[in-house]
């Protein structure tokens, strides 16, 4: 009697996986992002082996993501207007170069700082188009109906290989060293590469009108007009601008902190990426708009205390605890705000719109890795990663606040009275 209702709620939790083209951009994203973190992780270990300083890691941090903030608004101008599979075909076979480059100078023995931060600018140029471009592809794949399932399902994958990657990364790092990770990546790619040379979608019909001004000041108007878009990207941008900052000060915490090797610091990576991917898997139910306002509250809640916690154990187990924590707090917090956005964008702008969330959740990021690198060359990584720490829980409080005003303003809809801003488009999504 039992195993009906739990296989009808097991495809429920995977319902956009009945879609093909959605199932092989899905398989092909998480061979890809293993291969990913992998990289990440090898490079922030190469760059502290190469120079064993906590500000030159906030400043690849800011190699990485810097083309992001300049560059992701405009992309999604040239998103809108141009196929996003063949983009993202393009996108990825210039991310696959860029890491055999960068695996061919560590295995060559020639790789200095700058040529790590100089590819590291490459690959940020290219996820500065490839991160808007898939997330408002996958609405072509599954519809909007099932967009917050397909959105959660895409984050379970990345989350998956956020726990994978990073312990492959950690035994290929003590055994082989970092051009083994490289060389990885780069193999991976080509599984994303092929399941979209793969796919049948039908062709869509795209606006023609030039790239100009004028098409993105008409992107940002829409993006600033819409209230609830507005302040989920300004409250995205500002805590993810400092609070999400940890990864940068990782091998800090393995090397120096908690003097552990290699796999002790991919081990630090997949528990955040474990946390990560429970809360993926729980967002796979349906969720209505008032749930999801409340994750809002709870994920950046439960990660500002998660990281505060990592930031002063001194013992592994309980750091691996705290990295869970927090970690399961932040997807939380991300995929609300990114499903809340998708499902109140109109189709002719979502290109500009994930662009401009591409731009709060990864541009704000150079300047916060800076900072983060240079309070924990001052002062120390914990100091670091208690302020990040302090800026999620101040977003927390902040989404309290509304939640109170939007419970408040509903109550006296529902009795009828007048109220001065009765009409008006929500704050909080």
């Amino acid at each position: 009697m039992t195993i009906v209702p739990a296989t009808a709620a097991f495809r429920q939790s995977f319902r956009a996986l009945r879609y093909r083209d959605f199932r092989l951009f899905w398989s092909g994203q998480l061979v890809s992002v293993v291969g990913t973190w992998m990289q990440s992780v090898a490079q922030g270990w190469l760059m502290h082996r190469l120079t064993g300083s906590a500000f030159m890691l906030g400043l690849l941090g800011f190699a990485q993501f810097l083309p992001v903030l300049l560059l992701s608004l405009w992309a999604g101008v040239i998103v809108d207007r141009v196929d996003k599979r063949h983009l993202i075909m393009a996108t990825q076979t210039l991310a696959l170069a860029q890491a055999v480059l960068l695996a061919t100078v560590v295995s060559l023995g020639i790789v200095t700082p700058w040529m790590v931060i100089g590819l590291a600018l490459v690959f940020g140029m290219v996820n500065a188009f490839d991160l808007p471009a898939r997330q408002s592809f996958i609405v072509e794949m599954v519809g909007k109906e099932d967009l917050p399932n397909a959105i959660a399902l895409n984050s379970a994958a990345f989350n998956s290989a956020r726990i994978v990657g990073p312990m492959v990364a950690g035994l290929l790092l003590a055994a082989y060293g970092e051009a083994a990770c490289f060389w990885g990546n780069a193999i991976s790619y080509l599984a994303v590469i092929v399941s979209l040379w793969r796919m049948d979608l039908r062709p869509r019909v795209h606006e023609e009108s030039r790239f100009s001004f004028s098409t993105f000041r008409e992107g940002l108007d829409y993006a600033l007009g819409v209230r609830a878009i507005r302040s989920l990207l300004l409250l995205l941008g500002l805590t993810s601008g400092l609070g999400f900052q940890y990864m940068v000060l990782l091998p800090v915490y393995a090397r120096e902190i908690l003097h552990t090797d290699a796999k002790g610091y991919g081990f630090l990576v997949s528990a955040f990426g474990l946390g990560s991917l429970l809360a993926a898997l729980l967002m796979t139910r349906q969720q209505d708009r008032w749930r999801l306002r409340k994750n809002l509250l709870a994920g950046l809640g439960i990660a500002g205390l998660g990281m505060l916690g990592f930031a002063w154990s001194r013992h592994l187990p309980l750091t691996l605890a705290m990295g869970f924590a927090a970690g399961f707090g932040l997807i939380l917090y991300v995929i609300s705000t990114n499903t809340l956005v998708q499902l109140t964008t109109e189709d002719r702008f979502r290109g500009r719109v994930m662009s401009f969330y591409t731009f709060m959740f990864l541009g704000t990021a150079p300047i916060g890795a800076l900072v983060a690198g240079e309070i924990a060359e001052l002062a120390s990584a914990p100091v670091a990663t208690t302020v990040s720490a302090a800026v999620l829980l101040a977003g927390a409080l902040w989404v309290y606040y509304r939640l109170r005003m939007l419970a408040a303003r509903e109550a006296i809809r529902e009795v009828g009275l007048p109220h001065p801003e009765a009409g008006a488009s929500e704050k909080v999504g």
